[in-house]
């Protein structure tokens, strides 16, 4: 019986002192977890993005989820960070972005992280004809008129709503004429982090006059974390059967073509950079990857499943779920060491890549392409996911 009693009070003791220990983990962890958000959000501070900016307030705005955190400015309404845990725990930041307005505003580089109209990817010459009438966008990218033109709406400052913690609301009325643009549009976009680690973009707009719109988010991605270095060893899928070739203008020649055989053919896993410097005159012109990819249609949920990308060192992984007919692949080939990141690297050469969901570059000049076209009573709807999830 002694024997026992004497178990029970060591049992006890032993079940104090793991309470003990456990609430000191508890306690810790939570430390922990409180330092992290603390040291994110010291990277960026809102006093950096307060101004004013044609006569509009500016601002920074932060959204978070179960494991998932964002931060946007409604300048260009830009995605300018976003935190998720790499295989080891680690919060690594996987878009790369400015820690300032005026970053943004001096960058070389305009679209880092922002949403883009009234007409992503180019336009040949910047012309189309819309009812009988042709109509001119300022050019801006050599002969052509590139994202919207020479102030497309990654230089405009939205309209900004928290809804709640999950969801920042964007909207912005672009004028009839802007741009070259007929009609007034009336754009809203609804960025929501999901509880599955996936971030939801809903667009939608509507104009009183027949125009274009083709909008997308054009967030640059490491997903070895900003400033990590080069992304040429994350293992890439693109779940697409046929590309759109280009010219030197990367304008579409209007032909679909067999990625079969090619350095364009990603339906099975490759590296970015195992076939980048392959002699071919596509990527001569792109100087690299700079392509729009015609999907397949495989669905998911609903969605079609555009692409799977993964961080080489980090583990983690991106998959790309859209309602769009293609999928601009950008490799980083344009970035030249003249832009510091939040992190204080540089935009070094293939740092960052770029999978924008899309309807096809210059679809109003292409007949045979999917049209871009919107009419007076019509609604423009469409949604495109950026889920994250991990692979060791």
């Amino acid at each position: 019986m002694k024997n026992i009693q004497i178990a029970a009070v060591v049992l006890l003791a032993l079940l104090q002192f793991n309470c003990k220990d456990t609430k000191k983990e508890t306690q810790e962890s939570k430390e922990i977890v409180e330092t992290t958000k603390d040291t994110i959000k010291s990277v960026l501070q809102a006093k950096d993005f307060d101004t004013i900016i044609d006569g509009k307030k500016v601002a920074l705005y932060w959204i978070e989820n179960k494991g998932i955190k964002a931060a946007f400015t409604n300048y260009g309404g830009r995605l300018i960070g976003l935190w998720i845990a790499d295989k080891n725990g680690k919060e690594t930041d996987v878009v790369v972005g400015m820690n300032s307005v005026k970053g943004f505003k001096n960058s070389t580089e305009p679209y880092f992280g922002a949403t883009i109209g009234r007409v992503g990817n180019r336009v040949a010459l910047g012309k189309f004809t819309l009812e009988g009438k042709q109509y001119q966008i300022p050019l801006n990218n050599g002969k052509n008129a590139l994202h919207g033109g020479v102030k497309g709406f990654q230089d405009v400052v939205w309209n900004a709503s928290k809804v709640d913690d999950h969801t920042l609301v964007l909207t912005y009325i672009s004028p009839d004429g802007e741009q070259g643009f007929p009609g007034n549009l009336n754009v809203k976009v609804t960025y929501t982090l999901q509880d599955d680690q996936t971030i939801k973009m809903d667009y939608e707009a509507t104009t009183d006059k027949t125009t274009l719109v083709n909008l997308t988010n054009h967030a640059f991605f490491n997903l070895n974390g900003e400033g990590s270095g080069s992304i040429l060893n994350h293992e890439l899928q693109i779940y697409a059967n046929e590309f759109t070739p280009v010219d030197e203008g990367l304008i579409p020649n209007g032909e679909l073509k067999s990625v079969k055989n090619t350095p364009f053919d990603f339906t099975s896993k490759h590296t970015i950079g195992e076939r980048i410097e392959t002699k071919d005159e596509q990527l001569k012109f792109g100087k690299g990857y700079d392509h729009n990819y015609v999907l397949s249609g495989l669905k998911k949920d609903g969605f079609i499943h555009a692409a799977t990308i993964k961080g080489d060192i980090s583990g983690i992984t991106l998959d790309v779920y859209t309602e769009e007919p293609g999928l601009q692949f950008y490799s980083g080939n344009f970035m030249q060491s003249k832009n510091v990141f939040k992190s204080g690297t540089k935009d070094d050469f293939r740092t960052a890549f770029a999978l924008e969901t899309q309807h096809f570059p210059d679809a109003p000049n292409q007949p045979k392409f999917p049209k871009i076209t919107l009419k007076a009573g019509e609604k423009y709807h469409t949604v495109s996911l950026y889920k994250f999830s991990i692979q060791k």
